[in-house]
């Protein structure tokens, strides 16, 4: 997903498997301008699937490229060494310095950031495993990102990191994998419910949300039905705006 900034470079959020169409999208672009990406990628966490995308990036392949990858701390283990040890033989053929770009790993808790002309809060959410949520600030726009997150069995309370991150932001990105029923079968995976979404973001002020971690067994007409089903749910009528993620979505926060 690619935070657009204006002339700043860009913002990823995450590196799953969606990687490879964004570099093949920028790649043309850069090699016509004749200049490399610089951009800086946002790791909620190092669960495969927000991983899997990295070593297939293709502007890593350019020399002069630089990507500033944040991620979270990874305790007694380094964050350098988790994803280094990750994209490697034989799990992948080649190494991270064996690329023609930089990649700079660095670890953050809760402390913002600066990522440009943006800011970036992250705090730890619920989940399974080491797992941040991010804020991204700029030019008077705000979005929340949290893709990864894991509902209490009640679905009413909310984590006070959570409301931080999403607190009357422009768009909320949450974690909407489950119905209830696949929720009461598999609450403890670390995941989130359609309706707890709305809740979250309702209860932060948020003014629009985005449906988002659609689970895989979800085709396009059930994604269709979750949409319009949580246009009408609790707290519903306090948002703007619910539309569940699609593949080349844009979003204009400056309109």
């Amino acid at each position: 997903m690619l935070v657009d900034v204006g002339d700043e470079e860009p913002i990823i959020l995450d590196a799953g498997t969606g990687l490879r169409s964004l570099g093949a999208s920028l790649r043309p672009a850069l090699i016509e301008r004749g200049r490399p990406l610089h951009a800086r990628i946002l790791l909620t966490h190092l669960h495969y699937d927000h991983l899997l995308g990295l070593p297939f990036f293709s502007p890593l392949e350019d020399p002069g490229a630089l990507v500033e990858l944040f991620g979270p701390d990874q305790g007694e283990a380094t964050l350098s060494e988790v994803i280094n040890a990750a994209v490697t033989p034989p799990f992948f053929p080649v190494q991270i310095k064996e690329f023609g770009c930089e990649v700079r790993l660095i670890e953050v808790g809760e402390e913002p950031f600066d990522a440009g002309n943006a800011v970036v809060t992250p705090r730890w959410v619920p989940h399974t495993g080491a797992t941040l949520g991010f804020r991204v600030e700029s030019g008077g726009h705000s979005l929340a990102y949290l893709p990864d997150h894991q509902a209490p069995l009640d679905r009413t309370g909310v984590a006070e990191s959570v409301l931080d991150l999403c607190r009357d932001v422009d768009v909320a990105i949450l974690d909407a994998q489950y119905d209830e029923e696949e929720f009461a079968r598999k609450s403890d995976w670390g995941h989130s419910t359609v309706a707890y979404a709305v809740h979250c973001a309702a209860t932060a002020g948020a003014k629009s949300l985005v449906l988002f971690h659609h689970d895989p067994a979800h085709d396009d007409a059930r994604l269709e039905q979750l949409e319009a089903a949580a246009q009408s749910m609790p707290g519903a009528d306090r948002l703007e705006r619910i539309v569940a993620a699609r593949e080349g979505m844009t979003i204009d926060l400056t309109g």
